[in-house]
């Protein structure tokens, strides 16, 4: 088994609106996703040795920040970081409203629109990863799939806040 990567993930939305079926759907999905495929590395620290994983991450939001705790698989902690959310305001808005489109689409629209929609939705979505990958720089090494999956699951915590 690789170590360098997440094999368990949980999201603390304690405080946060009760989410709507189709973001429970999402919820679900890209934490299948991401516990099936995904590639987490912790960078070495100069003067350390280098933290290995398998890792467990719980996703938070506490005094406006998103909060990555990273702890062993015995639940030893092993790092944990914040990161202003601003970066990701705009985005995670736009990946709401182009959802919200999708999923009206998908009641009423021929597959041809339906498909546009979802190709939008896919771009904003790969957005999302690239500014995760950017404000985890220094703090974790995630691939671009893992950062769409952890975008996702930053979107579900945003729901209600």
């Amino acid at each position: 088994m690789a170590t360098n990567r997440i094999v368990a993930i949980e999201i603390d939305d304690e405080g946060r609106a009760p989410a709507t079926a189709e973001i429970e759907q999402e919820r679900r999905v890209a934490i299948f996703d991401l516990l099936e495929d995904n590639s987490f590395a912790l960078p070495i620290k100069e003067g350390h040795d280098p933290e290995e994983g398998p890792f467990n991450v719980t996703l938070a939001i506490r005094e406006r920040r998103l909060v990555f705790d990273i702890r062993s698989e015995d639940e030893a902690p092993l790092a944990e970081f914040h990161l202003a959310l601003g970066p990701f305001r705009q985005v995670v808005r736009d990946y709401f409203q182009i959802c919200e489109s999708y999923f009206d689409a998908v009641k009423k629209l021929p597959p041809s629109q339906i498909e546009a929609i979802d190709m939008a939705r896919r771009g904003i979505h790969d957005e999302g990863a690239r500014v995760l990958q950017e404000r985890l720089e220094g703090k974790a090494k995630v691939d671009h799939p893992t950062a769409r999956r952890l975008f996702t699951l930053i979107c579900v915590l945003h729901f209600g806040g």
